[in-house]
């Protein structure tokens, strides 16, 4: 199958491009730079030069795929509506190449974004709709104009070896304050997956998936946000400290709004329905790792 991936060259997207790669199958990749098309063709992808904003490059790039897989976002969390504005436009503009076709599309949204009814929230689970993101409606809009498109909803953790996202931030936020913090009793729950796993899911509902459907890739159900403090605290020897929900915006920044969240989370239906395993390191065992504490960033993409 010929797949045009977009956040080709991302931490989620490089894994997913290797993994469909290894499976025989042909990789149509978004680049937006020299420096992305250059790791591209190193991976064995095809280069097609475009960006989310650009509405042509990604209605030819579906167009000339037997399916599409839509891993891209603009982290910008300065103007967040906006972004969430130009991912809808985005998924709308990759559906409209894909029309009649019955071809696949996998839309990326997150579990944070699910409205839990249960003690986990499950694939069953409608997502709020007064998130901003609007990236689950624009995807299931699609399926009565026939196309084979489908959700896959990431945790806030996506972990794994050069991992840019939420943790390397509380790392960075640990390092900075001289504590390893967490918010109130911090049994709030995360839940997790690696990067490798994802990769390996995403192209499972390419290939399986049923036009509609809403997956989980979740390794990890719901890992103690203080497990996660206490982790970091030992690993760079710095005191754990709790902090009032007063405290946390001050000392986490935007990041306390995530982190503050009870967001349990279960992918039994789709282990069950796609015959999906992860069989990676988990996040406690990845953070226990030395490439968690080598560098931190302050650059997060949001899974939600």
């Amino acid at each position: 199958m010929r797949v045009f991936v977009t956040g080709a060259t991302g931490f989620v997207g490089t894994a997913v491009v290797r993994e469909l790669i290894d499976s025989d199958h042909q990789v149509l990749g978004l680049a937006r730079s020299n420096a992305a098309a250059q790791s591209l063709v190193a991976a064995g992808a095809t280069v097609h030069s475009g960006s989310l904003e650009d509405f042509e490059s990604l209605r030819s790039g579906a167009a000339a795929a037997d399916g599409v897989i839509h891993t891209a976002f603009i982290h910008d969390f300065s103007n967040y509506g906006s972004a969430a504005e130009a991912d809808r436009r985005a998924i709308e503009t990759l559906g409209s190449a894909l029309a009649g076709s019955d071809r696949p599309l996998i839309v990326t949204s997150g579990t944070l974004l699910a409205q839990r009814q249960g003690p986990l929230a499950t694939e069953e689970d409608a997502h709020n709709p007064n998130f901003p993101r609007k990236s689950e409606d624009a995807a299931l809009a699609l399926v009565a104009r026939g196309v084979r498109a489908s959700v896959l909803r990431l945790p806030p953790s996506v972990h794994g070896k050069g991992d840019h996202g939420f943790v390397p931030r509380l790392i960075g936020i640990a390092r900075e304050k001289g504590v390893s913090a967490f918010i109130g009793d911090g049994l709030n729950r995360w839940p997790a997956l690696h990067r490798l796993d994802a990769a390996d899911l995403y192209r499972l509902v390419l290939e399986k998936g049923s036009a509609g459907a809403t997956y989980h890739g979740v390794a990890d159900e719901g890992i103690p946000t203080r497990e996660i403090a206490e982790v970091i605290g030992r690993h760079l020897n710095v005191p754990v400290v709790s902090k009032s929900r007063e405290q946390a915006a001050d000392h986490f920044g935007w990041i306390a709004l995530f982190f503050g969240i009870d967001a349990p989370a279960s992918s039994a239906l789709t282990q069950e329905r796609l015959g999906w395993r992860p069989v990676q390191p988990g996040l406690i065992a990845d953070l226990n790792a030395a490439h968690y504490f080598e560098h931190a960033t302050d650059a997060v993409p949001l899974h939600g």
